[in-house]
């Protein structure tokens, strides 16, 4: 049984759980790099019965699938990985497993992020180590006002936090109560209406065909010229070249980033010159915590799998 850990991006896959407890005839690999070419996955991959995913970094589309006779079992890290063609697995009865996650990272990473914009530290960082001090003048997130797309697990962490902080915090989503709201604590509202009194907005949203471009031009017009824009959950519920032109144009006051239509970020993608942004690398998920729920599970996903009892099946 040969198994391999894609896009280990942080060399630390191995250390994540205690995979010598498979059976002796286990080969456990990891790959640091990640391949976007489908004749470089086939030619990797095809000596493989197990595939773990890292999130959604490598599709395993059908076409791929059906060039991998040998797969058995993929194991996703998380729930949910809308890269991964369940149908086709199905299809060639490679059974497809999840692990849990946390919901707290990502939160964390999405009020830092907030926290990195209004007071310049990137800047700031670069400056003081470029022999400067003090260039710039922050803003404080006290009573200002945050506008949550998205009151689900994530958004529902994020309003705790901003409450923490004294902020005004408004939400809106196509389901969202005013019960749901209040018991949030925030402030149930229309989309155009938050957009509108908004100095910060997060997206908390799952992509789907119904939220993508969910935020297009006439969105961004909408928001107040000095407003930054936070995304933390995926980027195509953006309309990235409608963004990208507002920051050009300054019609929006910024953005804050953590995904992106290409991960990794091409190094000449025009959002990495692009004014007033801060920049992550897909870390809302990524702390140890995190990686050891993930590579934990998977393991017991491949031993249940090995025992004939697969649990967290995704496409039974």
């Amino acid at each position: 049984m040969r198994i391999a850990l894609l896009d280990d991006y942080q060399d630390v896959a191995l250390k994540m759980a205690t995979w010598e407890r498979l059976p002796a005839d286990c080969e456990v690999i990891a790959f640091r790099d990640h391949l976007d070419n489908e004749e470089a996955l086939v030619e990797r991959l095809q000596a493989f019965d197990v595939i773990m995913a890292m999130r959604e970094r490598t599709p395993l589309s059908r076409q791929l699938l059906q060039r991998l006779p040998r797969l058995k079992l993929i194991v996703t890290a998380g729930m949910r990985n809308a890269s991964i063609d369940m149908d086709a697995a199905r299809e060639q009865s490679v059974v497809v497993c999840g692990t849990a996650g946390l919901p707290y990272p990502t939160a964390e990473l999405t009020v830092g992020l907030m926290l990195a914009w209004a007071r310049s530290i990137a800047i700031e960082d670069r400056s003081l180590r470029d022999g400067r001090f003090q260039t710039t003048l922050g803003r404080g997130l006290n009573g200002r006002t945050l506008g949550i797309i998205g009151l689900g697990t994530l958004g529902s962490r994020v309003a705790k936090i901003a409450n923490a902080f004294e902020m005004q915090v408004l939400a809106w989503s196509q389901n969202l109560t005013d019960e749901r709201a209040q018991a949030a604590g925030v402030t149930r509202v229309e989309k155009d209406e938050l957009l509108k009194r908004a100095d910060y907005v997060t997206l908390h949203v799952v992509l789907s065909d119904r939220t993508r471009h969910l935020i297009g031009a006439r969105e961004l017009a909408l928001m107040k010229s000095t407003a930054c824009l936070v995304n933390t959950s995926r980027s195509a519920i953006v309309d990235e070249a409608a963004m990208i032109k507002a920051l050009h144009d300054r019609t929006i006051g910024g953005v804050a980033l953590d995904v992106y239509p290409i991960e990794p970020l091409p190094v000449d993608h025009p959002i990495r010159s692009a004014p007033n942004t801060v920049l992550t690398p897909h870390l809302g998920y990524v702390t140890e915590e995190t990686y050891c729920t993930f590579y934990g599970h998977a393991l017991e996903d491949i031993e249940a799998y090995l025992n004939g009892q697969p649990v967290r099946v995704l496409n039974g």
